[in-house]
């Protein structure tokens, strides 16, 4: 295509299509897309597949654990029939991010959606006591793997796309305890401001999604210490100004239409799914 270059100094392959003549059904339908998730056998990235599917994308789920992802891909497969699939994915492993997006372009011959949803949260403790290594760990997995995996789909979004990261309200504010975390969060906040201007001119989106506690086996199994001493997270998940603690599906929602082209017209923002957190 074509590049222009406008007095801003920003270089764009083609400006956005307008999106105003065509229906609901249509704009949120993703038929014909193919979306990696990362993460993608449990909790919110498995919910984030079965949204997609629904949509209609081809859905490839990238996990650690190969066989929840593969029967995850099933179940979706019997569910709305369409393509599903279950790769080996681990996201401080680059090779393997490369991988993903190569599969989906040789086997489907496109990629159109990147989901960034696998990361790490374990309870730090002080800051003071953190090991090096330890935080590493979390900068590696949370935003190298988040900023790696988009680097490879921009390569092969050839006909542009959207990649989305998954945040955190902790990007957007400081807590004891979970330093390492936040530390890591607040700079993939940066990441998807940066990458949206870098990738605007290829048509790719790049937009971030924060929840706040969502209740996941992820979440579960970290907090099972703490849940053995007594600690009541139901009644914490549920202090929001909407009075519930999130699940998945309220995450994938939103994940669901940063993705279609109800969204068309954002980029390098993030979408707090957080029932109000941070509006106190």
């Amino acid at each position: 295509m074509q590049a222009r270059i406008l007095d801003v100094g920003y270089t764009y392959c083609m400006p956005i299509p307008d999106h105003s003549h065509r229906s609901i059904q249509d704009l949120i339908s993703l038929a014909g897309r193919v979306a990696v998730v990362t993460g993608g056998a449990r909790g919110i990235g498995a919910q984030t597949g079965r949204r997609l599917a629904e949509a209609g994308a081809t859905v490839i789920l990238g996990d650690l654990d190969l066989a929840a992802a593969e029967e995850v891909a099933a179940e979706l497969v019997a569910t709305f029939g369409g393509t599903a699939i279950g790769v080996r994915l681990d996201v401080a492993d680059t090779t393997t991010l490369a991988a993903a997006a190569d599969r989906a372009v040789t086997e489907f011959g496109r990629l159109d959606i990147w989901v960034n949803n696998a990361g790490i949260f374990p309870t730090t403790g002080p800051a003071i006591d953190a090991s090096d290594e330890f935080i590493d760990r979390m900068l590696q997995v949370n935003t190298r793997g988040s900023f790696a995996g988009a680097r490879e789909a921009a390569r092969r979004m050839t006909e542009g796309g959207v990649i989305i990261n998954l945040l955190s309200t902790a990007g957007f504010k400081g807590t004891a305890g979970i330093s390492a975390y936040i530390t890591s969060k607040h700079a993939l906040v940066g990441t998807t401001k940066a990458l949206a201007v870098e990738f605007g001119e290829r048509n790719i989106r790049v937009l971030g999604v924060a929840p706040s506690f969502v209740t996941t086996p992820g979440t579960t199994e970290q907090l099972a210490p703490l849940l053995a001493a007594g600690l009541d997270v139901t009644k914490r998940a549920a202090d929001n100004p909407l009075g519930r603690g999130g699940v998945p599906d309220d995450i994938a929602r939103v994940i669901l239409f940063a993705c279609s082209d109800l969204a068309a017209y954002m980029t390098g923002s993030t979408l707090a799914a957080d029932a109000g957190v941070l509006a106190r």
